[in-house]
């Protein structure tokens, strides 16, 4: 059976007409993985994958997402990044020669409605593929993704029944109706700077940018790895918001809304 796997213009060039070749015919190409992104399993066989090639100084990895995830394209990192990618997507075996390296986690972020004081709210819920750790912080120190979060505003939410508070300097950036980016304020009172960029513009639905417009803010939800996972239907996404704030594993701002 062919794979249904999609290796953009970019990588081909990168890795090679060769290669590219090998991967589609299935050669190389494991039948099942874990997505680079939302790290829950994948099937080439069975749903569409992409080819995600993550390129630091002097390596480069070839990792598979699903296409709803991410599409296929080149990831330029750090050559620290990259080793610890390099774990991840190995499952931390040892095989990558990358034992004293950090683990690096990717930021995964979903978008939909919420329903709160009796109104549909636009949110974005954040949560890490993997263990944030501290810059410089020993490896195997523990997760610090909520206490780091915390450290820049953001509210511990133990139930959804309210609007979390505003965090200031922070903003989502929405731009021809896409998803491009979360800011937070730049060092020294400069221009904001990108926490979370997407590689490619999200697109998120005409009742999302309509809630959005109409509020001009968009609540930031994020919780650690492991806590709200892929939710296909936003019923779904509510409960495990409300478990993860249940089990004190959620915090929360409300950012205003840049672009349209």
């Amino acid at each position: 059976m062919p794979r249904m796997l999609d290796v953009s213009d970019d990588v081909r060039a990168e890795i090679g007409d060769e290669e590219a070749d090998r991967l589609l015919a299935g050669d190389n190409t494991p039948g099942s993985y874990d997505c680079t992104s939302c790290r829950t399993p994948g099937d080439a066989e069975q749903e569409r994958t992409s080819t995600v090639l993550f390129v630091g100084d002097e390596t480069a990895v070839l990792a598979f997402a699903h296409s709803t995830c991410l599409p296929s394209q080149i990831v330029t990192v750090s050559e620290e990044q990259l080793q610890g990618a390099v774990r991840s997507i190995t499952g931390d075996d040892g095989s990558a020669s990358a034992d004293s390296a950090p683990s690096q986690a990717v930021l995964g972020v979903t978008s939909g409605l919420v329903l709160i004081e009796g109104e549909l709210r636009p949110a974005l819920v954040v949560e890490p593929t993997g263990a944030i750790a501290r810059p410089g912080a020993a490896q195997g120190g523990g997760d610090e993704f909520l206490p780091l979060l915390i450290e820049q505003g953001f509210m511990p939410v133990t139930s959804l029944d309210s609007v979390p508070p505003a965090l200031p300097g922070w903003s989502v950036l929405l731009a021809m109706g896409q998803l491009h980016a979360i800011l937070q304020p730049g060092t020294g009172g400069g221009s904001p700077v990108a926490w979370w960029q997407a590689h490619q513009p999200l697109q998120v639905t005409e009742d999302w940018r309509t809630a959005a417009n109409k509020t001009q803010t968009v609540l930031l939800f994020a919780a650690p790895v492991g806590s709200i996972g892929r939710q296909p239907r936003e019923d779904m996404l509510r409960d495990a918001l409300d478990k993860a704030a249940t089990h004190g594993r959620l915090v929360a701002s409300a950012l205003p809304l840049a672009g349209t």
